[in-house]
């Protein structure tokens, strides 16, 4: 498989972490299996050959489709030649852009033309190069920011809290909000409640480590973690990966980041 990734145009930093393409020429019949893994992160795709992934329940996914942040792992299977650009949001950012809530898409996705009227789909079906699809992309972008109400940063700036270790109550202090508000807030601009987005931050983190190996033992990744015990850390590890942490580290081959190829 053949991945490549770009980073948007810098007004576009703020609401976009970054393109990214994978692209398979097999005339194989066999089936590959992946695993889309839990980031709390919405995101868009476009298929070149839809007809090649299958989601969950085996059925055939929109050519160009936005998706939500995920409560936990989701399956796909693909087969053949496939060629799929995606992008990747930054959180709280998606009702900047499109009519839509974020928790509206949470665990869910929608093709864009039920979304809007855009002549994108047959842009990006024409455009020859990964490049030309991204310039596509970003032109796109660019236009909607232009049409769209901005939101008042709030969320973005719990999300940064929480990633710098912050609990739920220091970030209502920082924010001045109930804890209703909260997770109002959190659910409107980022689809999860704020423990939830919580869990899936120390997830994350956790899954660093294991991929860089940085780490003495899986029993010292639970205790640095924070995790109440083995126990528990391995049945949250399974939620948002699919696979016990053991077989994360011998089964899963990760190119596109959270979206890892599983050997059989």
């Amino acid at each position: 498989m053949n991945f490549r990734l770009l980073y948007p145009i810098q007004p576009l930093k703020k609401y976009i972490r970054y393109f990214w393409m994978l692209e398979s020429r097999s005339n194989t019949a066999e089936e590959k299996s992946f695993k889309i893994m839990t980031d709390g992160i919405p995101g868009m795709i476009f298929q070149q050959h839809p007809e090649a992934f299958r989601d969950h329940y085996h059925q055939q996914l929109p050519s160009l489709f936005l998706y939500g942040p995920k409560t936990q792992y989701a399956n796909m299977q693909v087969k053949g030649t496939f060629l799929n650009v995606g992008v990747s949001f930054q959180s709280a950012i998606l009702t900047d852009i499109f009519p839509i809530t974020t928790h509206d898409l949470t665990n869910q996705f929608i093709g864009l033309d039920e979304l809007m009227r855009t002549s994108l789909e047959e842009q990006l079906l024409y455009a020859t190069t990964f490049e030309q699809k991204v310039q596509l992309l970003e032109r796109f972008f660019i236009q909607r920011l232009k049409k769209n109400h901005r939101s008042d940063g709030k969320a973005g700036w719990a999300i940064q809290l929480l990633q710098q270790g912050k609990t739920l109550p220091q970030v209502q202090s920082a924010l001045h909000v109930s804890e209703r508000t909260l997770e109002r807030y959190f659910k409107h601009h980022i689809g999860v409640t704020p423990k939830m987005y919580a869990r899936i931050c120390r997830f994350q983190s956790t899954l660093e480590l294991i991929r860089q190996s940085n780490f003495g033992s899986l029993t010292a990744v639970a205790h640095l973690q924070q995790y109440f015990d083995q126990a528990h850390f391995i049945k949250e590890f399974q939620l948002f990966a699919g696979a016990s942490p053991k077989h994360f580290l011998r089964k899963a081959h990760e190119q596109l980041p959270n979206f890892a190829e599983w050997s059989s």
